[in-house]
């Protein structure tokens, strides 16, 4: 069974930024780098629940932009001395296009 949902093409994201695409009642948001690498959080900070997406991208992290924790994008966790996790969530890129797989979503969901 196919579990992967094709979500956006990477030029949908600005460099240095993130597009938010919406499954279910999940926010997820969608960030690209400097060196095109794509990465998919849960838009909301541990911390205080602030939108992710609208956040400062620099290297593989994003800054809150309520309080400035520094989140991961490889694995959604905030660096130290802050703690907490974003749920992080696998993609791939074939050609252009972002693929999200469902599959962790659902296990995430449950």
């Amino acid at each position: 069974m196919n579990h992967w949902i094709d979500i956006l093409d990477v030029a949908d994201i600005p460099k240095l930024g993130a597009r938010v695409v919406r499954h279910g009642s999940t926010d997820i948001a969608v960030f690209r780098n400097a060196e095109d690498e794509i990465f998919a959080l849960e838009d909301r900070c541990p911390h205080k629940g602030g939108p992710l997406s609208q956040g400062i991208v620099h290297g593989r992290k994003v800054t809150c932009p309520l309080h400035g924790w520094n989140i991961e994008l490889v694995s959604g966790c905030a660096v130290a001395p802050d703690e907490g996790c974003a749920r992080e969530f696998p993609i791939k890129v074939e050609g252009s296009r972002v693929w999200l797989d469902l599959e962790a979503l659902a296990r995430e969901a449950a």
